[in-house]
């Protein structure tokens, strides 16, 4: 609700957006750490307290122009009170908000919203303290913690909200996505789709986390790390469960005893290379209508030189029958993918056009070729699309 009513104020949210430390308790908003000179000539830090005036969910023109003050009364760099805004010094409670002095400073038609009403008392208050200091500053861009539970992040997604784009990530909120197979590209997909609003993430992988798999994986691994031998869906959920509340590591290999574990998805990222199991898995994600992306690459050396392709191809309900002409169900082959030739870009490449997709499926992205079928070409870089609908 909270973190609801910053996101539809567009007052609060141009507070938040700036770096101020926002905070609504109850009826009240709160902005901390907004640095002020004390009677000592010191720079201290304290916080702006005001009263909120709501329309439903979203703010409504404040009520009347006080604010109120946690901490010493705010004076000028030589010590002297601040008396421009000076109103009451005494120690009073609000909704368990204990505040020290309340500042007055009416402008003719009173303030409009409580971005304004904030950033002009912060101006009068932090002006004295940067003529001291001047790199002390109220918008201090700190991590703000999530506390609603029907927020996927431990920490709110101030990118999405700077860039406007809330509305269009919230296509993505009730989504269940599974990730089979954590290997170069799987991991670089966790890596994208972790950073969105689905509701799950589910990881299959019966791997264990190796030195290779280092150069190949977003992040840097420690060689402490690499020594535990940790299984990959485990790593891969400790390093990103620290952002996405909801990712689920399930230490297995998708085989035809648990593969109807997938059916309960509303996608599925396909990321292994071993036909036998890609086909019944594909075969039976179409059956059960399951939408899914399968990546694959081929990487091979010629003359000294890295050459090969990347690969995505797509299935809905509304197309899937250029599957057996795109994707390849053998195992075994003398290319150079079936040697492991796998490099973090091209594995990184190979994730974002995937993940570029998927967001164009669930209509995060423009998408008028309605390509189902792409492939990246090394040596002529070239990205070529098949199986388009018109």
């Amino acid at each position: 609700m909270l973190h609801k009513l910053i996101s539809l104020s567009p007052d609060l949210k141009k507070l938040r957006d700036e770096g101020f430390e926002v905070e609504i308790n109850g009826a009240f908003l709160l902005v901390h750490n907004i640095p002020y000179v004390n009677i000592k000539k010191e720079i201290a830090f304290g916080t702006i307290v005001s009263k909120l005036n709501l329309a439903g969910d979203i703010t409504a023109k404040p009520e009347d122009h006080v604010v109120y003050f946690i901490g010493e009364h705010p004076c000028n760099n030589d010590g002297t009170v601040i008396k421009a805004i000076q109103h009451s010094s005494q120690d009073q409670v609000f909704d368990g908000i204990t505040i020290n002095h309340s500042f007055s400073n009416k402008p003719t038609d009173g303030y409009p919203d409580y971005y304004e009403k904030i950033t002009s008392y912060v101006k009068i208050i932090s002006h004295q303290a940067a003529s001291i200091d001047n790199s002390v500053n109220a918008r201090t861009f700190n991590v703000i913690e999530s506390t609603d539970s029907e927020i996927c992040f431990h920490y709110i997604d101030t990118n999405s909200s700077r860039a406007e784009i809330d509305v269009i990530s919230s296509k993505l909120k009730s989504l269940k996505i599974a990730i089979v197979g954590l290997g170069g590209t799987g991991s670089y997909i966790l890596d994208l789709v972790a950073k969105t609003p689905v509701k799950e993430i589910h990881l299959f992988d019966g791997d264990t986390f190796l030195q290779h798999n280092a150069f190949r994986t977003p992040g840097a691994a420690s060689i402490e790390k690499l020594r535990e031998k940790s299984k990959k869906v485990n790593y891969l959920h400790e390093v990103y469960s620290k952002l996405h509340k909801y990712i689920t590591p399930h230490d297995q290999y998708i085989t035809s005893s648990n593969l109807n574990e997938l059916f309960g998805m509303d996608f599925v990222f396909i990321c292994v290379d071993k036909g036998g199991i890609k086909k019944l898995l594909i075969e039976k994600l179409i059956e059960n209508g399951v939408k899914f992306i399968d990546v694959g690459m081929g990487v091979e050396v010629v003359d000294g030189l890295i050459n090969g392709s990347v690969r995505v191809t797509t299935s809905t309900t509304e197309k899937n029958n250029h599957i057996s002409r795109r994707i390849s169900f053998s195992d075994a082959g003398n290319d150079g993918y079936s040697q492991n030739i796998q490099i973090a870009e091209l594995n990184a490449l190979n994730a974002s056009l995937a993940v570029i997709k998927w967001k164009k499926i669930y209509q995060f992205y423009h998408d008028l070729e309605k390509e189902f079928n792409t492939a990246y070409d090394i040596n002529v870089n070239k990205l070529q699309n098949d199986e388009n609908i018109s």
